[in-house]
């Protein structure tokens, strides 16, 4: 059987960072996020992430920090079971971010970070989503997942 060009030709591996195109988390055109207080009940959760198509809402402590994050797929699974009620705080329920150390330094994902940082930031964390904020970490402006960069690079082409 004869050989092709596309068999024999070697394919030129793109520069890191070449699918991107120079694009920041900015222009992923995310929705704003939607917070919810850790004390606030899960019903409150359930109904915001339905009206809102989000599977993963942040969690902010007294002071509007983000401590964790509700899945919201998990969360609907344990209603469903009976190991969660609607008046349920959010607390009890929350996957907590773990602490920023030495050997976890927090990464901040900024709307001007580069998509390519974010990429290596699940790559690295195994994880499939990250909070934008602003570059103090005041504010969680919205919330960035691997769907997202996949979308952004189909539409692209």
């Amino acid at each position: 059987m004869p050989f092709s060009d596309k068999d024999t030709t070697p394919t030129p591996s793109l520069p890191r960072g070449a699918k991107y195109r120079g694009a920041v988390v900015e222009d992923l055109q995310l929705p704003p996020a939607f917070c919810l207080p850790h004390d606030a009940p899960i019903s409150l959760a359930l109904e915001a992430a339905y009206e809102r198509e989000f599977d993963q809402l942040p969690v902010l402590n007294d002071r509007r920090k983000p401590i964790g994050y509700l899945y919201i797929p998990d969360l609907k699974s344990k209603f469903e079971k009976g190991e969660a009620g609607l008046d349920d705080p959010l607390s009890r329920h929350v996957t907590h971010f773990p602490l920023s150390s030495k050997t976890h330094p927090y990464t901040i994902i900024s709307p001007l970070t580069p998509l390519e940082d974010l990429e290596d930031f699940f790559a690295a964390r195994n994880v499939d989503f990250a909070l934008v904020t602003d570059d103090e970490r005041r504010w969680v402006l919205a919330v960035a997942t691997k769907a997202d960069l996949e979308t952004f690079v189909k539409r692209r082409g």
